[in-house]
């Protein structure tokens, strides 16, 4: 079989899965705890921390160490909103982000708080024009995603964050970057980004391991009550062995984004290149995207059907997002970017990695065209 799903997680580095091992079996002791267990525990977070602001190019202060991206993009977006509701109650997001941050805003409507959710274009692109005519003076919060986790558009993160700050210095500037880290290049302080999430298990790093980056002034509403961890802002126990072996799935992750987009860009290139060749398949995804995903439809079949195929022929693809993929609704990021409902309901992601070669696009394109060729009689059919 040959995994072609990158995007909802990754296959951990093995220096990685070597240190977390290492880690639960020596340090066991509570960071927490003042005996010399826990003080050789909370040195440890303390490292781990540093690498990650360090990859970043962060203070270690700005750091905050989570669960993953959806208890990051919860605490930025809730904590926010909640902190600085005395401002105002106007949040702004786009109508393709991940349900993490989606979700979260249609929450805190509930709660409220007024949601701006704005359009994108053909490309899923936000106008950063189309933002700052949003931006009013009770605006406290704006999410943005970096890459789309289903199409891999990539916004213009430098223009959005300049129009939002032109318009509203004290607004927020939350990204979400869970996509983009390691495959692209990170720029916190160009974008003016207040908060930025990232989830380990997507750069060959522990599931169950995040961070949140915090600009220094900015305060967030803790979401847990408890203890003091994380600067209050997290209460419980520290996931020791998974925030040191996150550190460096981030270290190696940041040194090698430059070899990423390189290398498995060109898979990429290969795999569109036969995409467009063939009349049957629609591109929802672009060459100036994210080196590392792919989104087609198959119109006139479902993409349950395609995805079951091509796995006959040892292809792993998936649909939508992984949180999202057991829902046999439309894609709302193709129906957001214009696609029809057919093409929103045929699509697949495949999204690649480091571990795979041109040897291994070769081998999917031919399952790709075999399963084409065999649904091809069967396609409005497969729809019902």
């Amino acid at each position: 079989m040959i995994y072609w799903d990158h995007a909802a997680s990754t296959p951990p580095y093995d220096e990685v899965i070597q240190t977390m091992a290492e880690v639960m079996k020596k340090h066991y002791g509570n960071p927490s705890s003042i005996h010399r267990m826990g003080e050789d525990a909370a040195k440890l977070i303390k490292k781990a921390r540093e690498v990650c602001a360090t990859s970043l190019q962060v203070k270690p202060s700005e750091i905050i160490l989570t669960s993953g991206a959806t208890e990051g993009n919860n605490m930025a977006i809730k904590g926010a909103a909640l902190q600085y509701a005395g401002r105002g109650k106007h949040i702004i997001t786009t109508a393709i982000e991940h349900p993490s941050v989606y979700d979260s805003c249609l929450d805190l409507q509930k709660q409220g708080f007024e949601v701006t959710i704005l359009p994108v274009d053909g490309s899923g692109r936000l106008d950063p024009a189309s933002l700052a005519a949003a931006v009013r003076k009770d605006t406290i919060l704006v999410s943005i995603m970096h890459v789309n986790n289903e199409t891999g558009a990539v916004q213009p993160l430098a223009e959005i964050g300049q129009a939002l700050k032109q318009a509203n210095p004290l607004t927020i500037f939350h990204i979400d970057g869970v996509q983009g880290f390691g495959k692209l290049p990170v720029h916190l302080d160009e974008w003016q980004a207040d908060l930025y999430t990232l989830s380990a298990h997507k750069i060959r790093g522990p599931k169950g391991t995040g961070v949140l980056y915090k600009r220094e002034g900015i305060t967030l509403h803790p979401l847990l009550s408890g203890g003091k961890q994380e600067s209050g802002l997290r209460a419980g126990t520290e996931n020791i062995p998974g925030f040191v072996a996150m550190s460096k799935a981030m270290r190696m992750a940041s040194e090698q984004t430059e070899a990423f987009m390189k290398e498995v860009g060109a898979l990429k290139g290969a795999l569109l290149d036969w995409i467009r060749r063939t009349p049957s398949l629609e591109l929802n995804s672009f060459e100036e995207g994210a080196p590392h995903i792919v989104n087609v439809s198959f119109p006139g079949m479902k993409a349950e059907v395609l995805l079951h195929t091509l796995e006959e022929h040892g292809m792993l693809v998936s649909t939508k997002s992984a949180c999202s993929s057991k829902t046999a609704e439309p894609s709302r990021v193709l129906l957001a970017m214009g696609r029809s409902e057919d093409a929103a309901s045929s699509a697949i992601r495949i999204s690649m990695g480091m571990t795979n070669t041109q040897q291994d696009v070769q081998q999917l394109i031919s399952a790709l065209e075999t399963a084409v060729k065999r649904l091809q009689p069967l396609r409005q059919e497969g729809m019902k």
